[in-house]
């Protein structure tokens, strides 16, 4: 027993370091502010249910909104673009552990991404299995959370705790792949390996990753990878060879492109989990930018009450002028509508 509390205060003393470093403050000076207005809680949930840690949403061509999120269970909800509920899809699959992302490709195919299976899965706009990538850990192996020493190294196939995932114009698949492996994978549409930045040691250069935590794909087929623990957001090419690192808008905690025709990148420099002291003061914001890096303005700040922020752990920016936000610590999701701007953009470079 003493053992076993010695590693529950090791770890426990781990996670809180880790939480530490996770915030950042963003050096863009003179950015505007652009007035924002926010929905609450719009999502209405079936009677007697709630939502969990909403770690993710999307949002579909008929403006449906997705929430995959930690409960009881994992599980993935739709709702209308009114907030009806409509249903919930995957109950009981095999491929929900733990919740990290969601996204919805231009077919209204519905991706989810499970840090805790370490699965990537395809589902059709009604709900049937498409494709799936990676593999759930089997019990027989123990669970990787349990795994001590340096990582092994990064296989074609298979994943450790992945994070987010996006496509080209092509249909090529981009996955950041995440915790562990800290690379970016690039699949065919068919799910064959083509190529990977990154590796399973964490490094800090170009093409290099510490954490991943997320990842958009724009028009151009530009990678856009939101490098948490670098605290920066990182550009690779559709080769995923190195282009731009922004490091200005913070830590780098998830990213979302615009549909378009003029595609925006928004980027959050969101507050870390648990909150430590002064993380408020610094974090908690969310930055419009061009595809270049030129910051347009920010809104958003940390708060524990609407509209403030409880850690943005991903957003939806179909529309660039209406974002959609999913909390883990509020367990909620709010949708804001942009506002124009009463001042000139700031290049804030």
């Amino acid at each position: 027993m003493k053992r076993h509390l010695t590693t529950v205060c090791a770890l426990a003393l781990v996670l809180a370091a880790g939480g530490a470093l996770a915030q950042r403050k963003a050096t863009a000076t003179n950015v505007p502010e652009i007035p924002a207005t926010s929905s609450g809680n719009f999502l209405k949930p079936p009677p007697g249910e709630y939502l969990g840690e909403s770690v993710a949403v999307a949002t579909n061509s008929k403006g449906h909104v997705f929430v995959y999120m930690r409960s009881a269970n994992t599980r993935l909800w739709e709702f209308d673009q009114t907030g009806n509920f409509v249903r919930e899809i995957g109950k009981g699959y095999y491929g929900f552990l733990f919740a990290h992302s969601v996204r919805v490709d231009p077919q209204d195919n519905i991706w989810t991404v499970d840090e805790g299976a370490n699965m990537v899965t395809e589902f059709s706009p009604e709900g049937r299995v498409m494709m799936v990538l990676g593999r759930r850990p089997p019990a027989v192996a123990g669970a990787v959370a349990t795994r001590t020493g340096p990582n092994p190294p990064a296989q074609k196939y298979i994943f450790c705790r992945p994070t987010d995932v996006g496509w080209d114009q092509q249909g090529d698949i981009f996955i950041s792949d995440g915790y562990c492996n800290n690379r970016v994978v690039k699949y065919d549409k068919n799910g064959h390996f083509l190529a990977q930045a990154g590796s399973e040691k964490p490094g800090n250069g170009p093409g290099e990753f510490n954490l991943p935590h997320g990842l958009q794909v724009s028009r151009a087929g530009d990678v856009y990878v939101a490098d948490r623990s670098n605290f920066r957001y990182q550009v690779l090419d559709n080769n995923l060879k190195p282009k731009a690192i922004y490091g200005n808008v913070g830590v780098g905690w998830t990213d979302c492109i615009s549909e378009g025709p003029h595609q925006y990148l928004f980027a959050s420099n969101s507050n870390p989990n648990g909150n430590p002291p002064g993380s408020w003061d610094i974090t908690g914001e969310i930055y419009k930018m061009e595809l270049d890096g030129t910051i347009i303005g920010k809104f958003g700040h940390a708060g524990k009450r609407v509209p403030g922020f409880q850690v943005v752990h991903m957003m939806d920016c179909r529309n660039p002028n209406q974002i959609i936000t999913g909390e883990i610590e509020s367990w909620r999701v709010q949708r804001f509508t942009l506002q124009p701007q009463t001042a000139k953009a700031a290049s804030a470079q």
